[in-house]
């Protein structure tokens, strides 16, 4: 039985690497183009297999050779796919990346068959969520559907761990409560609450707006800074540094955090939430030294014993 379940997203990455991002209207010439596997809830769920999490994804790609190799990609990280939906009413969902030569990056998505996740496929999946240690919910499938998930595993005591992504100013309120751990960073931290995060105090005091609105945990991420958390039970900001790395591609570093920190929470849960953090930390700052999204997350056999 899976102990890690992802709700989420699958993209297929199309990467471009250029010296520096265009400006608008303008067209520069890169030197690299490749495409990869990409999409928040897969890149989570592909992190905690490959530290060597039993996992479930809950998704849906297209009919298309897109999809077809999206399975494949799930199968080769030993995910399970009973419940990965393939529909002929959408495209499998796509990102277009640009990446400059510092690992900076903007992104536009088209989500396609992920828009299509819903109550059905939740229902068929009820009892492998209902029976994980933790669950995973971000905001790339339609929101109601996340909801609904976190629901599901809040009334059967499965923790749940939310990322916010991308982020919504009118987040339903359910959100905030129904999260055992809620984790941002500052861009999307920003947009739930209105204050520009720009250092560890700003992350604190934004941390402390959303535990008002009834967050468990709060953790907001800050890239090379590390993280911030703060909870109820401790209700004043820990900042949890990373350690310093040569960044050659930031893309996806974020759900290298989420995936590994819901491995964490259902394998060694006696840790404390800030070791977690630290080691999630680590794993997140080996990915950014590789290029790609997936092809950059490490595998637990590439790690330090001490991680697990």
């Amino acid at each position: 039985m899976a102990q890690v379940v992802v709700v989420g997203s699958c993209m297929t990455d199309l990467v471009s690497c250029t010296t520096r991002l265009p400006k608008p209207g303008e067209t520069v010439i890169g030197h690299k183009f490749f495409i990869g596997f990409g999409g928040k809830g897969a890149n989570q769920c592909v992190q905690a297999a490959r530290l060597g999490a039993k996992t479930s994804m809950i998704c849906e790609v297209g009919k298309d050779s897109f999809g077809n190799e999206y399975i494949e990609n799930f199968k080769r990280n030993e995910i399970s796919t009973e419940f990965v939906g393939q529909t002929e009413d959408a495209a499998t969902g796509a990102a277009s990346i640009i990446v400059n030569s510092e690992g900076e990056n903007v992104i536009v998505i088209v989500p396609g068959a992920n828009l299509l996740v819903d109550s059905e496929d939740l229902k068929r999946a009820a009892d492998v969520i209902c029976k994980a240690k933790v669950i995973v919910c971000q905001l790339e499938i339609t929101p109601a559907t996340s909801l609904e998930a976190l629901k599901m595993a809040h009334a059967s005591g499965v923790k749940t761990l939310f990322n916010p992504a991308p982020a919504q100013a009118d987040l339903h309120p359910q959100f905030y409560t129904l999260s055992d751990i809620f984790c941002c960073n500052e861009t999307e931290a920003e947009i739930l609450t209105g204050l520009p995060v720009g250092n560890p105090e700003d992350a604190g005091k934004v941390g402390s707006l959303l535990l008002e609105r009834g967050c468990k945990l709060v953790i907001v991420t800050l890239g090379a800074e590390g993280c911030v958390m703060i909870s109820k039970e401790d209700p004043i900001p820990k900042h949890v540094a990373a350690g310093k790395v040569k960044a050659m591609d930031t893309t996806g570093a974020g759900d290298s955090f989420v995936g590994a920190l819901a491995f964490y929470l259902a394998y060694y849960p006696n840790l404390s939430m800030e070791e977690m953090i630290r080691k999630s930390n680590f794993i997140a700052s080996v990915s950014v030294q590789a290029p790609g999204t997936q092809s950059s997350y490490p595998y637990r056999k590439d790690l330090p014993r001490d991680l697990f």
